[in-house]
């Protein structure tokens, strides 16, 4: 299949209907920070884009909304070809220009505040980044508390970068302004608002 094809290919059957679908999983998993939603595949991307990511991606992007791609999604011609015929999002210049970025490898992604952060006027002009995770049980327990949970709940993201936790209390103390975090599996989403506070288990 040439380029062109796999580029077209792949978007959502039910544009509106699917897109109303996947943005209602986020907002509600939003609402519950640390929840795990399932999502249906209900788009192909190409690869190294998952179905899920690329149906948030779809869902949430527009025109208006720029996306920075990770160094292995920068790399794929069909990847950016792809979002940009079925979302006609712009790709940012530099990760600080970016409404949204897409995360293959979140181990080895830069510092969360190389991202836009919002400012005090306009909080939500930051990045919401979408990281890929191969589950949310596997990696390092973190415990959270905050808007949305009752009294504490646990989620263990596998592939999560290194000082992810002492970074995430400085995103919490730049607040009102601040990254959100979708977190990505094969075959579902959970969220991380920047309201959302987080302690490692052996805290």
């Amino acid at each position: 299949m040439d380029i062109t094809a796999q580029s077209i290919e792949g978007g959502f059957a039910d544009p509106v209907f699917n897109a109303q679908t996947v943005f209602r999983t986020v907002m509600d998993a939003m609402a519950r920070p640390g929840m795990v939603r399932k999502l249906p595949a209900l788009a192909r991307p190409p690869s190294p884009l998952w179905a899920t990511a690329g149906a948030i991606a779809l869902a949430l992007c527009d025109n208006d909304t720029p996306i920075w791609l990770d160094p292995a999604l920068q790399a794929s011609v069909t990847v950016k070809s792809w979002l940009g015929f079925h979302s006609g999002a712009p790709l940012a210049n530099t990760p600080a220009d970016a409404h949204f970025a897409l995360i293959t490898a979140p181990c080895e992604m830069m510092a969360l505040d190389g991202f836009s952060q919002g400012t005090q006027e306009y909080p939500d002009r930051s990045t919401t980044l979408i990281l890929q995770v191969s589950d949310l049980a596997s990696g390092a327990p973190l415990l959270l508390q905050g808007p949305g949970i009752e009294t504490t709940a646990t989620i263990a993201p596998a592939q999560m970068p290194r000082h992810f936790v002492e970074q995430w209390k400085q995103n919490n103390q730049r607040f009102p302004r601040g990254i959100d975090i979708i977190l990505a599996t094969p075959d579902g989403i959970a969220c991380l608002p920047r309201t959302t506070r987080i302690k490692t288990m052996e805290a």
